[in-house]
């Protein structure tokens, strides 16, 4: 790809944010997931509202949502967006939690940014709230990584 033909670069090579004011306005949907391995032990005290630090998947809820209204405000070429809905869904397994969120806007570019930034930081939040019982007796976290996340589905449909 030539620099004539970046989407995010000047007449000069600067960065700059995409100029999307002459798309027309369609309705989007994007859906990240990503997952948190954990021991069996925490995901049990997560799903038996047990953890020392409050309710996990309430908290993580809040924060997957509040991470994708403020996407445009930590990634530095997002466009603002009017989010028109954002659905959270936890998949509890025996050694692990599933978050996938589904975003929707209607406007003139697409919203999967918000998606994965709100299963980031849903899966942070997360793991904010259970680390201390992830540690391990050498103080190490051996079963707990955050990995998969990714956009699984991306539409648009015009209006």
């Amino acid at each position: 790809m030539s620099d004539d033909e970046l989407t995010h670069t000047g007449e000069e090579g600067e960065v700059q944010m995409v100029d999307v004011g002459d798309k027309p306005d369609s309705h989007r949907r994007a859906v990240a997931r990503g997952t948190i391995s954990l021991t069996e032990s925490t995901v049990a005290a997560i799903e038996d509202n047990a953890v020392e630090k409050g309710d996990v998947l309430a908290t993580a809820r809040i924060g997957a949502i509040d991470a994708v209204k403020h996407t445009w405000e930590t990634i530095p070429m997002c466009h603002q967006i009017p989010v028109t809905n954002v659905d959270v869904a936890f998949e509890v397994g025996e050694d692990e939690l599933t978050l996938t969120v589904a975003v929707e806007t209607t406007g003139k570019t697409g919203c999967e940014m918000e998606a994965l930034q709100g299963v980031t930081t849903g899966l942070n939040v997360v793991w904010d709230m259970v680390k201390a019982a992830e540690k391990d007796a050498d103080g190490e976290y051996p079963d707990t990584a955050i990995e998969g996340v990714e956009v699984i589905e991306k539409t648009k449909r015009r209006q």
